[in-house]
């Protein structure tokens, strides 16, 4: 777990450097970099492309390409270590569209620890000047399709290989973001290549190792870890980008994860 928030840390900072290349641009190196893996594990392991629920698989991949560009457009507007922890709002989102989608049961203590959330973005946003409306609604924006992802994965389950399912979202991406690369296009420079194709290397292995995680026998003792990397972000941010944080804005930050934690504490429990 703390491997996959180191690289998902990288591939945050990786795409805050590089937030003057348009979103489309982003999400189709995002995209390119893991589909070498993802093609080549299904290739390697004889696994079918198309899946089995095809409407599903590709619900799930428009959702996921509109949240990911959200992303990436906030980071014009948001110090980094804001957005990504705004963006982990997403669990809400997903509680609130399965109680209506998936009959789900939500227990009183549940939306106690939300509202503990809530009021913590409300003090990211009220205290935090570096906060801007776009970019806040943005943010907003990409952890509802985020959620949506959530749901659209439950209602799959078991009926296609997890891989086939980020297969579809990096198929996805890759056209969506290549359409829309024409409209903005521009040239990377030297090592900017480098860091763009690394966009995708760093998101799959940082998919990959939480992946692996969840797997272990100690998932309740090593789930509140996938938080550590709002911490590593806005540390690093700090240093590269000299992003500064209010006190009572890292306190709503701090509400956001422990309203998220003990949210995902109680259901396992």
């Amino acid at each position: 777990m703390l491997l996959s928030a180191v690289c998902f840390t990288a591939m945050n900072l990786f795409v805050k450097y590089l937030a003057h290349f348009g979103s489309g641009q982003l999400v189709l190196f995002r995209a390119f970099g893991s589909l070498f893996f993802t093609m080549s594990y299904l290739l390697w392991h004889k696994i079918p492309m198309l899946g089995n629920q095809k409407k599903l698989l590709v619900y799930r991949g428009l959702a996921g390409v509109t949240s990911m560009g959200l992303f990436f457009m906030s980071v014009h507007y948001l110090p980094i270590g804001s957005a990504v922890s705004l963006r982990y709002l997403s669990p809400i989102f997903a509680t609130i569209l399965a109680v209506f989608f998936l009959r789900e049961q939500v227990k009183p203590v549940q939306w106690l620890f939300f509202l503990m959330a809530f009021i913590g973005v409300l003090m990211i946003k009220g205290f935090d000047p570096n906060i801007s409306s776009i970019g806040f609604l943005l943010i907003l924006g990409s952890a509802f399709f985020s959620g949506i992802v959530y749901v659209l994965i439950n209602k799959i389950g078991q009926g296609d290989h997890p891989v086939v399912i980020v297969n579809y979202f990096m198929w996805i991406s890759l056209i969506i973001g290549g359409v829309l690369s024409v409209f903005e296009w521009t040239t990377p420079k030297g090592v900017e290549w480098v860091l763009l194709l690394s966009l995708g290397v760093f998101g799959y292995f940082g998919q990959l190792f939480m992946t692996k995680a969840f797997q272990s026998q100690a998932t309740n003792k090593i789930v509140s870890l996938k938080y550590v990397e709002v911490i590593f972000t806005m540390i690093a941010g700090v240093f590269w980008f000299s992003d500064v944080y209010p006190l009572l804005s890292l306190v709503g930050t701090l509400l956001v994860i422990t309203g998220l934690i003990l949210n995902i504490w109680y259901r396992r429990k």
